[in-house]
């Protein structure tokens, strides 16, 4: 009998990818929840093509980029049947070309871009999904807006752009356990109306499951350590 889903694979396959699936859905099974909704973006920020494509020719179509022109180099040729989502931070002059190249933007996170996200998509007659980043560990380092200003900015890009975000997105703090900070993540998504947390990444994605992620960035855990370090805020 054919598995009735990709987290259905059988267990002594050796991918990454599979054994990711796996963990995914046994995650979200205790949990009581479906499999099929949670969706693995595959993180190939700074990845060799020679890693990427044997997780591409697995079947992964979700890849996520931390930048817009790293992004443009590495899936411009190759971007038939792909969902490319912006996970990193995006500065307002890259605003048009991210909006001309992916899916979902994950990383809304102050009025400035809010209004250049606006105008690129009035001149490409297109926007993509939206995400706001949510700094739930209020770390001055970091993106993300503040969690007591969220309904405040929820409110300017609803009202004034008529942006109708898809959900919220968090990196907390390196070094404290996540499950607090995916538990307020969940709670704010509630209080405003929004069916999706982009949350949990190679290390406390079953985690992040179970207080409710419907979107997991999955990048070392897929490819391997990088060889060079990586940022803090790296999936």
């Amino acid at each position: 009998m054919a598995p009735s889903s990709p987290f259905d694979r059988p267990r002594d396959s050796v991918l990454p990818l599979e054994l990711c699936r796996q963990r995914i859905a046994r995650a979200a099974r205790a949990a009581d929840r479906d499999p099929a909704e949670i969706v693995l973006t595959a993180v190939s920020k700074q990845q060799p093509w020679d890693a990427i494509e044997p997780i591409l020719a697995a079947g992964q179509t979700v890849f996520g980029e931390n930048r817009v022109q790293e992004a443009l180099s590495r899936w411009t040729a190759r971007r038939c049947g792909l969902e490319l989502r912006l996970i990193g931070p995006l500065q307002t002059n890259k605003a048009r070309a991210a909006v001309a190249l992916f899916d979902v933007i994950e990383t809304l996170d102050r009025p400035q871009l809010a209004l250049e996200l606006a105008r690129a998509a009035d001149k490409e007659g297109r926007l993509p999904r939206l995400f706001v980043q949510v700094n739930t560990g209020e770390e001055v380092q970091k993106s993300g807006v503040a969690p007591q200003a969220l309904p405040t900015f929820l409110d300017l890009v609803r009202e004034t752009y008529g942006f109708e975000p898809e959900g919220l997105m968090c990196i907390p703090p390196a070094g404290e356990a996540p499950a607090p900070h995916f538990a307020l993540l969940a709670r704010l998504a509630r209080r405003h109306g929004l069916s999706r947390l982009s949350m949990g990444m190679s290390g406390d994605y079953e985690a992040a499951i179970r207080h409710g992620a419907t979107d997991v960035r999955i990048g070392t855990a897929l490819f391997g350590a990088r060889a060079q370090s990586a940022p803090a805020q790296t999936p």
